[in-house]
């Protein structure tokens, strides 16, 4: 069995200290899986074989994509995002290195006032590389890091900062490009996490991670949260269980959610966390079975 770094084995009510997690995405993400990421990295190393492609059909903030790239915890990886706004960002960052240097450079001189900020947020379809700087920055003014049509900016932020409390250009420029150093790495496809799902399913040496937008048993944050939250829940499961390899999929710890594993024979495990607000909850690891997580 291979040998990886930062293994925890941590029992599945232990919440995760997010803050030894090492943060690589540029975005501030709702339903971001940082908190997952331990138990991530215990699921691929308790394979007897590392995966040779690894799927995230909805990969948002991408941080676990970017954990497995980083770590190379598999052979390859491949995000898939149909939010063109994110989309943006992933095509840019991955692309060629002038259009992410122009980012970077474009993060590092802004000026961030709220007159700088309208201004950007107002302006109409533009190339890729100005699309995700435009992203960048919502995501970053915007509370929590909600996109969606809607969303309220942040007002006082930490310590009275308002609209720069989020605003890290620095870190941000080093995340940028410490993912770009390892690009290769890296397939990305801006389209329908579903399709690219049936494209692998019967793929050998595929590993899928599936974090939908939580909108199944008339869950309204999905909606609220994302621009593209409608999803077939049902045609997932079913979908899931049509995989050749192995998954893992992430869920509200719902009645609903355990009624549909159970149909198709699937494990299901809570695991502890902490959402936005750091309220401890739990939320609901899917596989086919999760031994390796009790």
């Amino acid at each position: 069995m291979q040998q990886m770094s930062f293994l925890d084995d941590s029992p599945p009510h232990t919440i995760t200290n997010v803050a030894t997690v090492p943060q690589r995405s540029p975005f501030r993400y709702p339903g971001g899986k940082t908190w997952l990421v331990p138990r991530i990295r215990q699921w691929l190393a308790h394979r007897t074989t590392r995966p040779e492609v690894f799927v995230e059909p909805f990969a948002g903030g991408g941080i676990v994509s970017l954990t497995v790239g980083f770590e190379q915890l598999a052979d390859h990886v491949i995000m898939v995002e149909v939010d063109a706004q994110v989309a943006a960002v992933w095509k840019t960052i991955l692309g060629d290195g002038a259009a992410r240097d122009w980012l970077t450079e474009r993060i590092a001189t802004f000026d961030l006032t709220p007159e700088a900020v309208a201004d950007v947020l107002a302006q109409p379809a533009m190339e890729i590389k100005e699309q995700a700087f435009r992203t960048i920055l919502k995501n970053r003014v915007n509370r929590g890091g909600i996109m969606a049509a809607g969303a309220g900016k942040v007002k006082q932020g930490e310590n009275g900062k308002g609209l720069r409390s989020r605003w890290y250009p620095a870190t941000l420029c080093r995340r940028i490009q410490a993912i770009g150093s390892i690009r290769e790495r890296f397939t990305f496809i801006e389209g329908d996490g579903m399709d690219v799902l049936r494209r692998y399913a019967d793929q050998s040496g595929v590993v899928c991670f599936l974090d939908p937008p939580y909108t199944a048993a008339g869950k309204k944050a999905g909606a609220r949260l994302y621009t593209h939250a409608n999803l077939d829940h049902p045609q997932l499961f079913h979908l899931a269980g049509s995989l050749a390899n192995d998954f893992m999929m992430t869920y509200d710890n719902t009645t609903e959610i355990h009624a549909l594993a159970q149909m198709h024979g699937f494990d299901t495990q809570p695991v502890a966390m902490k959402n936005t607000h750091h309220a401890a909850m739990t939320e609901l690891i899917i596989g086919r079975c999760l031994d390796w997580l009790r």
